[in-house]
């Protein structure tokens, strides 16, 4: 068996805009263009991409943590002392640290002092400082883990703004395919009612010329007002319609905009394995899980990490320098550093939570994968079966209609009562109903096992700004 064929569409986020706004002016819509105008003007939508630039700037962040930075402090003053003498002095202070991928951390600091007000005097000083931890807070794993998790934050991010377009996409599509039904059956109800009519004038020409009794003719007058009736509830259900399409369309909702696309249907083929096996691999809420199970792993590592001793190799290296005379003053030191902690049992809760958390989280996640099979194999089975009903249907539809036609030519032989017409046409209105439902329904159900594979967007051929 063959996977899935899915129906390819235009790329809808690459519909011109001026091409959507002929169709909205001349109240007809495709379904790529009602999507396309619904991604365009979607507020939610635009909410989560200026959230998402956000997420990329929180990433540039932790990028930037492991650059040098900087600062130069300046400070210029004027004293008066309460005997009325005054001074004024400028002192410059810049610095750089950085901090390694593997915890190194270095500062360099200059200073200078001056006195500004004739006095003499002043001084300039420079300190170096180094210090690579051996236990705490050392390695690669440990003090790359604020990046990884910035990453993995713009990922979810970017997945939950995919899944958002997604559901936005299904939802236009329903709604785009229930306006259809709607026409559609306003269409039969007008048929049937055109049915109705022309049976009751055949009653009439049967009447005058004396082979139908004039009571006879009550049913089917009492059928076409029948006919009138279920066609305005039908007109009803067509503005009802319409106004949940414009709705999500955030257009406005007294705009008679018309479906103009037609409710086709073909055979697919489906492997219910495959299908599973491809929704595993590439449903969103599964990677997501995978990529919270890495930022969890990495919060339970971090805080094994701060359990350990604060081991240190520390050294420096000082200079002062007097302005004006007197000999400098230079320092340097190397050595190691060492922290204990005793009777800290708050490092043996952050670890034992972190843990839980990771644990939970597989539990969820075994049971999610299971859901997600239940979930795919359902819609798959679901789409079978819809296209076996589809197909029953469309046989009674023909069964129905080559009933309604060979009665009527018995009625006009008279070898046939205007009851048995009534009820054939009858017939023939609900396997015309039934049929519009079931390639809805058919359709539908395709779209809803998109959704359990995860590959809407892979379907509309749309992607996202990374």
């Amino acid at each position: 068996m063959a996977f899935v064929v899915f129906g390819t569409h235009a790329d809808a986020l690459a519909i011109a805009d001026s091409a959507v706004e002929v169709g909205v002016q001349a109240n007809t819509l495709t379904l790529e263009e009602a999507v396309a105008l619904a991604l365009r003007d979607n507020r939610d939508l635009r909410s989560l991409r200026m959230y998402r630039v956000l997420d990329r700037f929180d990433l540039f962040l932790a990028h930037r943590s492991y650059w040098p930075t900087g600062g130069v402090a300046v400070s210029a003053l004027r004293r008066k002392a309460d005997n009325g003498a005054t001074s004024e002095d400028l002192t410059v202070s810049p610095s750089v640290s950085w901090h390694s991928p593997i915890g190194t951390s270095a500062s360099v600091n200059w200073s200078r002092y001056e006195r500004l007000d004739g006095a003499g005097g002043g001084n300039d000083g420079f300190s170096a400082s180094i210090r690579q931890p051996l236990l705490r807070g050392a390695g690669w794993d440990v003090n790359m883990a604020p990046l990884r998790q910035a990453k993995i934050s713009a990922e979810l991010a970017y997945m939950n703004e995919e899944e958002a377009v997604a559901g936005l996409i299904d939802q236009v599509t329903f709604s785009y395919r229930n306006l259809i039904g709607a026409q559609e059956r306003l269409t039969l109800s007008q048929m049937a009612l055109e049915r109705s009519r022309q049976l009751l004038e055949t009653n009439q020409a049967l009447i005058d010329a004396g082979r139908m009794a004039a009571a006879d003719i009550v049913q089917t007058q009492s059928e076409v007002a029948s006919q009138e009736v279920a066609l305005l509830e039908t007109e009803r259900s067509l503005t009802t319609a319409r106004t949940q399409l414009l709705n999500l369309l955030a257009l406005d909702p007294s705009m008679p905009i018309q479906a103009q696309d037609q409710v086709e249907a073909e055979a697919v083929e489906l492997d219910a394995d495959q299908a599973v096996a491809f929704a595993l691999s590439n449903r969103r809420d599964l990677k997501a899980r995978r990529l919270s199970f890495e930022q969890l792993e990495l919060a339970e590592k971090l805080a094994r990490n701060s359990r350990l001793w604060d081991v240190s190799v520390v050294a420096g290296y000082d200079r002062f320098n007097p302005v004006g005379g007197g000999p400098d003053l230079s320092s340097h030191s190397v050595g190691l550093q060492l922290n204990i902690p005793i009777a800290d049992f708050s490092g043996r809760r952050n670890v034992m939570g972190a843990q839980t958390a990771l644990h939970t989280a597989q539990l969820a996640y075994e049971g999610q994968l299971d859901r997600v099979e239940g979930q795919v194999r359902e819609a798959v089975a679901d789409v079978q079966s819809r296209w076996r009903q589809l197909e029953a249907a469309n046989r009674a539809k023909a069964l129905a209609l080559r009933s309604v036609e060979i009665q009527q030519e018995r009625l006009r032989a008279g070898r046939a009562s205007n009851f048995e017409v009534l009820s054939l046409q009858n017939n023939l209105r609900s396997a015309d109903s039934q049929a519009l439902s079931a390639r809805i329904a058919y359709l539908n159900a395709l779209t809803s096992l998109d959704q359990q594979l995860g590959r809407t967007l892979e379907t509309w051929q749309i992607s996202l700004e990374p």
